[in-house]
């Protein structure tokens, strides 16, 4: 009896804990609704040639998986949708999982770097810029054994790639539709 109430108890704890907010529901949650543009973008996006990167590039490139995109495009006719998820997602951003890096304020924008992990394996990277009269992006660099030196790294692999602009099409043609 004792092991069944145990049993209980942690199937409703762990239930709880789903019903908490978190950014990949978010992600899943808000790609369905028409004034979202969700995107999942492959590391091969680089188009790297791998013969001319050093090991430590190479190291770095195999720890990055995915990047995560999430725009919200703001018109004016979703101003009350807006206000509404920029909240939602600036409280979930709040949780203590997420460590700043960097934040960046200006008059009617802002962005913002995260890490979820330490300073000895980053599990997961986010940017967050808004911009009051355009809408709000997040991004979510996903990896496996990303260490903070990989993400310098991975800036000078960025000047060796040829991005395949085709897969970034999706983006640029939310972002300039009118």
């Amino acid at each position: 009896m004792k092991k069944l109430i145990g049993i209980a108890l942690v199937v409703v704890m762990m239930s709880c804990k789903d019903d908490e907010p978190s950014l990949q529901k978010y992600f899943v949650k808000s790609g369905e609704k028409k004034e979202f543009m969700s995107m999942d973008i492959s590391s091969s996006i680089l188009n790297v040639n791998e013969s001319k990167l050093s090991a430590s590039e190479k190291k770095a490139l195999a720890s990055f998986d995915k990047v995560n995109v999430l725009a919200f495009k703001k018109d004016d006719k979703n101003n009350a949708q807006y206000s509404k998820e920029i909240k939602e997602v600036k409280e979930i951003l709040k949780d203590t999982t997420f460590q700043p890096l960097i934040k960046l304020n200006g008059v009617g924008h802002n962005a913002s770097i995260m890490l979820v992990g330490d300073n000895k394996e980053i599990d997961e990277l986010v940017l967050f810029g808004n911009q009051k009269d355009l809408g709000f992006t997040v991004i979510r660099v996903l990896g496996d054994n990303m260490k903070p030196e990989d993400a310098m790294q991975f800036f000078s692999i960025l000047q060796k790639s040829n991005i395949d602009m085709e897969q970034l099409k999706p983006i640029l043609n939310f972002v300039n539709k009118k």
